[in-house]
């Protein structure tokens, strides 16, 4: 099946990439949530869209990256949810709320796509979660969820 992509997915490739992948991975998985589209004629003017839009939101250079991820670095990330008696979250913390509170910890401007959270955040505690800021550089943070 024949894709392109919407999102960045990890080890597929970019926004605006044209895929080949199993019809069943696309149709069960990357078309159902947003991350591709069917390749038609059509579709393919939209690439260039894409593309633009992509480029716009990318962070520029290396070394701007580079300067974002020593920001990060430092940077001690408080996030306050409601839990239940025995430590869990009511629900999970989300890549938009750790962009708020890395926001709100007076620190860079991230784009809650490029957060990746490795297994879903439901408990108190420090989570290290990974920030994509270009395809060359990524940084981790240490994100502290604390009971509101």
């Amino acid at each position: 099946m024949k894709l392109i992509l919407t999102q960045q997915v990890s080890g597929l490739g970019e926004p605006g990439d044209v895929i080949e992948v199993k019809d069943g991975y696309g149709r069960n998985y990357l078309v159902p949530r947003g991350f591709a589209i069917r390749w038609t004629r059509g579709a393919e003017s939209q690439v260039e869209s894409i593309k633009k839009a992509r480029s716009a939101r990318e962070i520029a250079t290396v070394e701007s990256a580079k300067e974002i991820a020593d920001r990060l670095k430092g940077l001690k990330v408080t996030l306050k949810t409601r839990t239940g008696s025995n430590g869990r979250l009511f629900g999970a913390v989300t890549a938009a709320d750790i962009a708020d509170a890395v926001k709100a910890a007076d620190g860079p401007d991230l784009d809650k796509r490029r957060i990746e959270i490795g297994n879903p955040i439901k408990t108190v505690g420090v989570h290290r979660v990974s920030v994509r800021l270009h395809a060359e550089v990524s940084a981790a943070i240490d994100v502290n969820v604390v009971a509101a």
